[in-house]
This record gives structure tokens, sequence and C-alpha cells, in this order.
């Protein structure tokens, strides 16, 4: 059963901060559609080269039938290569909310102006 704050002894400062007025910015972790998208079709171009890569080297690397020794070099390649960009992407992703915050924070900043 959760307890009402007011059952707890929990005063007036909740109340003042449920009173946040409603035009002030909320940052996001979520990034943009289109950088999603972007991202995730990076990471399937990132896959489909590694798995030729991989496909390639082991290829020429051996003689005769040896296509399942090739095909599993292709999807080694395609896997670490995918995780590779997707690791990037997620770390581009991350920067680029980071950024919106401290560009909001700025404008925040000299709106009100200097401080004295």
């Amino acid at each position: 059963m959760v307890a009402n704050p007011r059952d707890v002894g929990v005063g007036p400062s909740l109340e003042v901060v449920a009173e946040v007025p409603e035009s002030e910015y909320a940052p996001s972790a979520l990034p943009s559609t289109g950088a999603r998208i972007l991202a995730f079709v990076a990471i399937l171009v990132a896959g489909l080269c590694g798995g030729l890569i991989g496909y390639a080297f082991v290829d020429m690397q051996t003689d005769g039938d040896s296509a399942v020794w090739a095909g599993i070099g292709g999807l080694v390649g395609a896997v670490i290569f995918a995780v590779g960009v997707g690791i990037v992407a997620v770390l581009a992703m991350r920067a680029m909310g980071e950024w919106r915050v401290i560009e909001h924070t700025r404008e925040q900043t000299e709106r009100r102006g200097p401080i004295s």
C-alpha cells in the first residue's frame, strides 16, 4: 500500500515541486526519428559490407569447395562490422542528445541575462 505524502510528514516541499510551468523544457534522451532511421540503415549497410569482406577474405585464402568456411567468414564479418557501427551510432546519438541539452541551457542563460 502506498502512503499519501501528507500522511508521512512530507510537507509543502512536494507542492512546490509539482508546480513546474508547462513551458519548461524537458530534455529527452530519445534521438529524433531521422537519426534513429539513419543509424539503423548504417548498421544494415555495415553488416552487408562486413559480410562481403569476410566472405571474400576466406574465399581468397582457401582452395576448392570451401563454401561453408566462406559463409562462416561472411557471418563473422557481418556481425563484427554491424556491432562496431552500432556502438558508434549509439555514442553519436547520445552526444546529439547531450548537445541539445547544452544548447537549451545556453539559450535559457542568455534569456535571463547576466547575473548581478
